[in-house]
């Protein structure tokens, strides 16, 4: 399984911050939520979420600006966006929109 973003550019004892750069098409790889999370959204675009299995989940807009913050509660990870539904902690993603979709993702360590 693969990390929760294209490239890690930083860690310490308290956080750890990737970058995600998805292209339209492009699918992100199946990865796993074990830590509280926050990500900072620099190129929006709207992206297709698939469960640990490949099933489909939703889509969503992720406008670029936007921040949202998740809490990993069990198998489940919950946001702080009202609406916005719980994803499963084992998951993947794709790119279905029309931009290149750019986020800063960072990890709180506990």
């Amino acid at each position: 399984m693969s990390g929760v973003g294209t490239q890690k550019v930083f860690e310490d004892d308290r956080v750890i911050v990737w970058h995600l750069d998805l292209e339209p098409g492009e699918h992100g790889a199946l990865h796993t939520h074990v830590l509280d999370y926050s990500v900072r959204v620099f190129s929006g675009s709207t992206l297709e979420v698939a469960g640990p299995d490949g099933e489909f989940l939703y889509t969503v807009d992720l406008e670029s600006g936007g921040a949202v913050n998740f809490r990993v509660e069990g198998d489940q990870i919950v946001s702080d966006r009202p609406g916005y539904p719980a994803v499963p902690a084992t998951h993947s993603t794709r790119n279905i929109g029309e931009n290149t979709f750019r986020e800063v993702l960072i990890e709180f360590k506990k």
